[in-house]
């Protein structure tokens, strides 16, 4: 490898991504790779802590893949694989669990939020899930990790396991960064428009799926919350106009214009008028992806071959890590 720096980023199939996924991240990987080595996992093996039904998993899986490609994610340019297709996440996991803590655990807020949501099958896995999530960074030795505020406690606990084992071992891991998004929209919910927009909403007309039927986007847009003044002007802060912010930005996103210019051009004019050019703007944004996703998800062979060669790739960088780990602690290799 060069010097460029590397970038991990892993992805559950548990659903698809949202005009929020694609404004506030990941329309900002396609230049990544001119300044770093970009390797992206579709993370099956972490899916399951929730019960999944196994053709569909396997069908969102490829999807999944399909759609980071329509968005402009070059493979030629960047890794993709298939966690599930790297044993290597798994063997280093099972290591790095007899190096974390049980209160480690216990403190994450994901397993709580999924305890409560999922009481009936509350597994093991779905306990030591931060473990298998370091595994995967830190195989690849990464330097940053693209992650929301929300992920950054993984990131945290991350960052504590290779620590705990460099203090043992030696210089074994890199020690990896959370890299929040420098710029890009804070795309918030079309129904409650003070919450990010987030897939596992259990309001559909609250987000926006990246495979939405583009009449449907219209519609979304066309119900989302705003307020009772009928005045289009942005208010930082000022939740009572939350819903106009939150519309705006998405304007100001997919048309690239400032938010001020976009203002002027509804001085005067209704809310109809402006959410009905929002949903247009934003359907003009999404139907070239569309179009390509529908073209790429229709050959199942070449999203194949994409994560063979990409898991080929991985298993090849993540070999050295975990060979390295294992003459550490003693294993015979």
């Amino acid at each position: 490898m060069d010097d460029k720096k590397i970038i991990f980023s892993g992805i559950q199939p548990s659903g698809t991504l949202t005009l929020g996924n694609y404004l506030g991240a990941i329309r900002q990987w396609v230049n990544l790779p001119k300044d770093y080595h970009c390797i992206y996992a579709m993370m099956d093996m972490h899916t399951i802590t929730v019960r999944q039904t196994p053709a569909e998993l396997r069908r969102r899986t490829l999807e999944l893949l399909a759609l980071y490609i329509a968005c402009g994610i070059n493979p030629d340019e960047n890794t993709f694989f298939i966690q599930s297709h790297n044993p290597n996440h798994a063997e280093l996991a099972w290591v790095l669990n007899c190096y974390t803590y049980m209160g480690e655990l216990q403190r994450m807020t994901q397993f709580k939020d999924k305890s409560s949501r999922h009481a009936e099958n509350i597994n093991a896995g779905l306990f030591t899930y931060p473990v298998l999530m370091a595994a995967d960074i830190l195989l690849y030795q990464t330097d940053y990790v693209p992650v929301g505020k929300d992920q950054m406690q993984h990131i945290e606990i991350c960052r504590d396991i290779a620590q705990r084992f460099n203090a043992v071992y030696g210089d074994v891991f890199k020690i990896p960064e959370g890299m929040l998004p420098k710029v890009g929209a804070n795309i918030m919910s079309l129904q409650e428009p003070t919450k990010k927009m987030s897939k596992s909403d259990p309001n559909p007309k609250a987000y926006i799926s990246m495979l939405d039927d583009m009449n449907v986007i219209a519609k979304k847009i066309k119900s989302a919350v705003t307020d009772s003044e009928g005045v289009v002007e942005y208010r930082e802060g000022d939740d009572t106009k939350a819903g106009i912010n939150n519309l705006l930005s998405i304007m100001s996103s997919v048309t690239g214009r400032e938010i001020d210019d976009i203002v002027k051009d509804y001085a005067g004019r209704g809310y109809g008028d402006f959410k009905a050019d929002v949903a247009e703007a934003v359907v003009e944004k999404m139907k070239p992806i569309r179009a390509e996703f529908d073209r790429l998800v229709a050959d199942k062979q070449y999203l194949l071959d994409i994560c063979k060669k990409g898991a080929e790739s991985a298993g090849r960088i993540s070999q050295r890590t975990l060979n390295k780990v294992y003459k550490k602690v003693g294993f015979v290799i």
